[in-house]
C-alpha cells in the first residue's frame, strides 16, 4: 500500500492506493466518529457493497445503505435530494460520515451531499473507476450538472480519507479504463514530461492492466493532483491546468446529451483541440500536438469531437466556471509538462472546431 497525503492544514487527509483497502476495517476505526452511509450506484453495488458493508462492521460500525441510479445523467437534484431524503429517514446527524463507493458520478453527489448536509458532515471516497481514483476523488471538488452545463453546482469540501482500492478496477469495463487513462496522460501534458515519457513507454502495460504499471500512473497523478491541490485549493491559478481539454470536453457531454460521450473520451478529443489551438496561436510546436495526439489515439481514446456546429460549441464554452464576463478562457500548452490559461478570441478558436470536431455524431 502506498500513502500519500494532501497538506491542507485542518483540512488534510491521506490518500491510500494499493489492493483490498475495502476490506481491511483498520482504515476506518478511528476516521468516523458517528454513524456511517455508503452511498453507492445500483451498476457497483453488487460487486462491492457487501465487502465494504462488512469491513465497517469490523470497524464496530453499522452503515446506512443509499443505492442511486448509475450514470452521468443521474447527476442531478433529484439524485442528491434522495441521499438527503435517506439520511433525515434515518435521523442522521452531523457526526454521520458518508462514504461515496463508485466513481466520479458518485464521489461528485456524495462530496455535494456532504457539504450541505445539515451545513456539512464528513465524508470518505472509495474511487472504483480508475478516473475516479487518479482525479475526481482528490482535491475536494463536489456538483451536480446542470442541462445547460456542467459541474454548474456545487462545492468545495474535502474528504476526510480517499481510499484508492486498485483491486476494483479489475471488473471495470474496458471502456471506462481507456476513460480514465485520459486524465492519467493529462497530468504528463500539463506538468510533468517524464511521467508522460514514462507512459508512452508504458501505455501497453497499463492497457494491459499490469498490476505495477498501474500502481506507478495511479500514484504518480495522485502525487501531482496533491502538489496541484496544496498549491491552489479553491482553483484561482495553477488548479486551472487541471482543466486542459475539459472546456471542450464539458461544451461534448452537455451538448450531446450526458452520458452519451464518457467523461474521459470528451476530455481527450478536448485535449487535442486545446493542443491544436495552442498550435495556432504559435504556443506549442507541431511535434509536440502530434505526439499528445499519438498517445491518445493509442490509449483507444477519440482525437475528434463530435460535429457540433461550431455556434453550439460556443454557446456551451461560455457557460464554463473558467469564462469571465462572457469570454470563454482555455487551459493550453505552451510545451508538453507546462499549461497555461488564457482569453481566445472565437475567430482564433474556429479554426481547431473546423480541424478537430469533424466525428460521426454518435459515442466513440
Amino acid at each position: 500500500m502506498d500513502e500519500l497525503r494532501v497538506n491542507l492544514g485542518e483540512r488534510s487527509y491521506p490518500i491510500l492506493v494499493g489492493p483490498a483497502l475495502i476490506d481491511d476495517s483498520a482504515h476506518f476505526k478511528g476516521c468516523i466518529r458517528g454513524r456511517a452511509a455508503i452511498v453507492t450506484s445500483d451498476r457497483i453495488a453488487p460487486y462491492f457493497l457487501a465487502r465494504l458493508r462488512a469491513s465497517l462492521a469490523g470497524a464496530g460500525l453499522h452503515a446506512i445503505e443509499i443505492v442511486l441510479p448509475d450514470g452521468e445523467a443521474a447527476k442531478t437534484w433529484e439524485t442528491l435530494n434522495q441521499i438527503h431524503s435517506a439520511l433525515l429517514a434515518q435521523h442522521c446527524d452531523r457526526k454521520t460520515t458518508l462514504i461515496a463507493l463508485g466513481g466520479g458520478v458518485i464521489g461528485d453527489l456524495t462530496g455535494f451531499a456532504a457539504a450541505i448536509y445539515q451545513r456539512g458532515v464528513p465524508f470518505i471516497q472509495v474511487p472504483t473507476t480508475l478516473l475516479a481514483q487518479v482525479d475526481s476523488s482528490v482535491g475536494g471538488k463536489t456538483a451536480i450538472n446542470h442541462p445547460s452545463g456542467k459541474n454548474m453546482i456545487g462545492a468545495f469540501h474535502q474528504p476526510i480519507l480517499v481510499l484508492a482500492d486498485t483491486g476494483t478496477l479489475v471488473s471495470l469495463p474496458q471502456r471506462e479504463f481507456r476513460s480514465g487513462l485520459a486524465e492519467v496522460v493529462k497530468y504528463g501534458f500539463i506538468y510533468d514530461a517524464e511521467f508522460l515519457a514514462w507512459l508512452e513507454v508504458n501505455l501497453d502495460a497499463l492497457l494491459r492492466r499490469d498490476a505495477a504499471a498501474l500502481a506507478h500512473a495511479i500514484r504518480r497523478s495522485c502525487e501531482i493532483k496533491a502538489e496541484i491541490v496544496v498549491q491552489d485549493e479553491r482553483e484561482t491559478g495553477i488548479r486551472a491546468w487541471l482543466n486542459l481539454g475539459h472546456t471542450f470536453g464539458h461544451a461534448i457531454e452537455a451538448g450531446m446529451g450526458y452520458g452519451i460521450w464518457l467523461h474521459g473520451e470528451a476530455v481527450a478529443a478536448g485535449m487535442v483541440m486545446a493542443a491544436d489551438l495552442s498550435c495556432r496561436l504559435g504556443r506549442l510546436a507541431r511535434t509536440d500536438l502530434e505526439r499528445l495526439r499519438t498517445l491518445i489515439a493509442r490509449a483507444g481514446l477519440p482525437v475528434e469531437g463530435p460535429a457540433l456546429p461550431a455556434a453550439r460549441y460556443f454557446e456551451l464554452m461560455r457557460i464554463d466556471k473558467k469564462a469571465e464576463a462572457g469570454t470563454v478562457r482555455y487551459v493550453l500548452l505552451k510545451r508538453l509538462g507546462e499549461a497555461f490559461v488564457a482569453p481566445v478570441a472565437d475567430d482564433l478558436v474556429a479554426p481547431t472546431l473546423a480541424q478537430c470536431a469533424r466525428a460521426a455524431v454518435a459515442a466513440p
